[in-house]
């Protein structure tokens, strides 16, 4: 159901580098930029992820309790995300670990202090 996702950002240039290295660790890549920001995904007909200034002119700021869940298709894989936000610089807001039954994540914040989750399910989670 979702077709992509967008963040705000007061610093293009330092989110696009940031989300160019993070997204290398799950095989995603540009799929579009514009002067106003930038989208990354696998294909364009699977959903999207995006940074952009806002369209309004007026500085991005952060959601309370807004939060974008990227789906891994292993453990392993939300482990290797989590450690590469935090090493570009990104703030941890959960350990990778077991949420529950059949639910593995990793929470953290990017550069501007968007919070992000990398999860997987299932048999992927055991």
């Amino acid at each position: 159901m979702i077709g992509y996702t967008t963040l705000g950002t007061n610093d293009l240039p330092r989110a696009m580098a940031f989300y160019d290295a993070l997204f290398e660790v799950v095989g995603a890549k540009r799929i579009m930029e514009f002067d106003r920001g930038c989208a990354w995904g696998c294909r364009m007909d699977q959903p999207g992820f995006g940074v952009m200034r806002p369209f309004d002119g007026q500085p991005a700021t952060v959601g309370n309790g807004v939060m974008v869940a990227l789906v891994m298709d292993s453990k392993a894989k939300v482990d290797a995300l989590h450690a590469k936000a935090l090493a570009l610089g990104g703030t941890d807001e959960g350990a990778p670990g077991p949420r529950g039954e059949g639910f593995y994540a990793a929470y953290f914040r990017d550069l501007d202090g968007n919070k992000l989750n990398a999860f997987c399910m299932g048999p992927a989670a055991a």
